[in-house]
């Protein structure tokens, strides 16, 4: 559970959350009981008894649980972004994405692949990365890429991402970088 809170609470507006681990989107009226599960990277996983399950809240919904986005995602509002600034925010987006099983982000987790910025000729970019799960069978895929597709999407200098879920090479714990081998102890 999500560290001092058990207690269900009642959403304060309408929000859009995901569906974990289908990836369907749908709207969560005001009012519905949520219990917070894990808050990582400024996103909110809930336990939606009367829904029957889990559901990923983006952190630009978080007034809908009565929580305040990120001040990182607060501050990029508007700012266009190009170059190594559209990489490094692309990084740090990315970075705010988690299996909801695993308290690691996907980038420490080494499931980032490869990650191509594309200029458009309206002055946007649309952004491709291909990344991994952890195991094949893992049902979290759509659901992680759909989160790292939204948090691409939210950079004002983005107007399409597109997130590919790949097998090859496969994953192996080895692309667990440093500051990831420390969150899950292993050396």
């Amino acid at each position: 559970m999500y560290p001092g809170t058990n207690d269900p609470i009642k959403t304060t507006r309408e929000a859009e959350v995901v569906a974990v681990p289908a990836g369907n989107t749908l709207m969560l009226p005001l009012g519905t009981e949520v219990v917070v599960t894990q808050a990582l990277g400024g996103s909110y996983t809930l336990l939606v008894p009367s829904y029957g399950g889990l559901f990923r809240l983006a952190s630009k919904d978080a007034d809908a649980i009565g929580k305040l986005p990120p001040v990182a995602e607060t501050a990029r509002e508007g700012k266009k972004l190009t170059g190594e600034g559209l990489e490094a925010g692309i990084w740090e987006s990315l970075k705010t994405c988690y299996d909801p099983e695993i308290p690691v982000n996907i980038v420490d987790l080494g499931l980032i692949y490869d990650m191509q910025i594309l200029p458009l000729t309206d002055g946007t970019n649309r952004i491709e990365v291909k990344m991994t799960l952890t195991a094949q069978g893992c049902g979290m895929g759509t659901s992680i890429a759909a989160d790292a597709r939204s948090k691409i999407m939210e950079l004002p200098s983005v107007s399409e991402a597109d997130v590919m879920v790949v097998w090859e090479p496969p994953w192996t714990a080895e692309k667990i970088s440093p500051e990831g081998r420390t969150l899950l102890g292993i050396s």
